[in-house]
């Protein structure tokens, strides 16, 4: 005979358990795994975002990197991490590529999305002592001398490679092509004449470009970014693009999450992101932030993969 009274009582448990985690959460610091090297946009952003963290979600947000594999490495240790709530995880563009790619097995539907944070526009900058000093400049050299430019960028396939790689294949050049992992990388080799052209986000470029020691001869972009009024779109310097390639930054976590738990945390990731503190920073940054809700953000990226799918496929570089 079932002992309801027992099976009733063990729920009555369950239940409370479950409400008594959600109302102690969060009761420890958090870890934030960041896919990306120290030091570049998306680490940076991610320093940012949690610097003020105590205040607007209750607890310390401890940022680990965690690189290697175009992004894989970082993002796939977010999803399988313990579903407690105290890993979140930084999710780059790279996630809508991975699968068109045949890098990874794993896309967005391998985690509960947090929010969007941002779309950044791509740069095409050179050294201050280049001999490029257009756009123009650069385009025609590369048209009469296929594959000799060298063009870093943060991985096969990433959002940079992409943004430079349509912009080449509409107009006829010809670039060789050298990954790095992270940006910050692929400014160190742009300064060290290691690589002649670096693509990269338009924001990674502002300190570099302010202190005299780069120039950004274009933004990948239909309009001009906000934080650089004096760098022409591709358009305006000759060579325009119907859909540019934009890159993104979002928060996620493993799925499974206590959904009171999984609310907690929503709520607090967007009181940091509208906090005075990360709204200045992005400013001073150049950083183009938008908002999406978890719903919002899963819509976006159904559509930009499919968007994807078409790109990767014209440029011969799908799986």
């Amino acid at each position: 005979m079932t002992n309801y009274k027992g099976l009733f009582a063990a729920l009555s448990l369950t239940v409370a358990s479950t409400g008594a985690v959600a109302q102690d959460y969060p009761a420890k610091d958090v870890t934030m795994i960041v896919p990306w090297s120290a030091g570049g946009g998306t680490d940076t952003i991610a320093r940012s975002l949690v610097g003020e963290a105590e205040s607007c979600f209750g607890e310390n947000i401890n940022v680990v990197n965690k690189t290697g594999a175009v992004g894989a490495i970082g993002m796939g240790g977010t999803s399988t991490a313990r579903s407690d709530g105290y890993t979140v995880g930084l999710i780059t563009f790279n996630l809508s590529t991975y699968g068109l790619l045949g890098q990874a097995d794993l896309s967005y539907r391998d985690f509960d999305l947090i929010q969007l944070i941002n779309q950044s526009p791509g740069a095409i900058t050179v050294a201050a002592d280049s001999e490029f000093q257009t756009l123009g400049d650069l385009m025609t050299y590369t048209q009469e001398n296929p594959g000799v430019v060298t063009v870093g960028h943060a991985g096969t396939g990433g959002a940079w490679h992409l943004s430079a790689a349509t912009l080449a294949k509409e107009y006829g050049a010809s670039f060789n092509y050298v990954p790095f992992d992270g940006s910050a990388n692929v400014r160190t080799a742009l300064l060290g004449n290691h690589v002649a052209v670096a693509t990269t986000g338009i924001d990674e470029m502002k300190q570099l470009m302010e202190a005299g020691e780069v120039r950004i001869l274009a933004v990948n972009a239909l309009e001009r970014a906000d934080a650089f009024p004096d760098v022409p779109t591709v358009s305006e310097a000759g060579y325009p693009l119907a859909a540019p390639v934009y890159d993104w930054r979002g928060l996620a976590m493993p799925k499974g999450i206590d959904e009171a738990v999984k609310a907690k945390i929503v709520s607090g990731f967007k009181a940091c992101f509208e906090s005075e503190s990360f709204q200045t920073l992005a400013k001073e940054k150049g950083l183009p932030l938008v908002y999406k809700d978890p719903a919002e953000f899963e819509t976006f990226l159904a559509d930009l993969e499919t968007s994807l799918e078409a790109a990767i496929s014209d440029l011969g570089i799908g799986k």
